[in-house]
């Protein structure tokens, strides 16, 4: 085993560590989460700069495995999903994740002139994305999806965004029903 298919692995493991990280954030700041000491204005920069972040590892990660050369992965293989000579299934997953990750940050950066009501719809698309590549990296992990701590890790990146999810749908839940409840004018 050389550098670069180690590179990818650690990269690909802490790519779904921060999605995982930016999908979480992107639930609790939706249910319009803030504090005194972390305002809205700070949650929406901290998710931002997460996704960038995030974005760097994914391309580390998607760059080694390419150059590699070990599975014979093409650059056309990290954005066309299912041609790839390696893996076609799993890998075409990670490539249609990486689609979509993509088209969220391209969205997010023309928010200011899109529609509000398009960039919402777009922006849902993360509920996709986050879910697919776990399954990419499951699938294509192999014997390293089946080790101790990456199950530990991925178990904890579920469980962080199926809370955040189940968080997220009862307080929008909860906000929907106050509205129904308030007096016209107030809502």
């Amino acid at each position: 085993m050389n550098v670069l298919w180690y590179a990818s692995r650690a990269t690909g493991l802490l790519s779904l560590v921060l999605l995982t990280s930016v999908v979480v954030l992107g639930a609790l700041s939706g249910g319009r989460v803030s504090s005194a000491r972390w305002p809205r204005f700070a949650v929406t920069a901290l998710h931002r700069n997460l996704t960038l972040l995030t974005l760097t590892f994914v391309v580390v990660h998607v760059s080694t495995a390419i150059i590699d050369g070990y599975a014979g992965i093409a650059w056309l293989d990290a954005v066309l999903p299912f041609v790839s000579v390696y893996q076609p299934f799993w890998l075409g997953l990670g490539a249609i994740a990486f689609d979509l990750f993509v088209a969220l940050l391209v969205s997010s950066l023309l928010r200011p002139h899109v529609n509000p009501r398009l960039w919402r719809g777009l922006h849902w698309t993360a509920y996709a994305c986050w879910p697919v590549a776990v399954t990419h990296g499951v699938g294509i992990g192999g014997a390293d999806s089946r080790i101790g701590w990456v199950l530990a890790v991925v178990g904890a990146c579920v469980l962080a965004v199926a809370s955040a999810c189940v968080w997220r749908a009862t307080v929008v839940h909860a906000d929907t029903e106050a509205r129904r409840g308030a007096p016209e004018g107030v809502r």
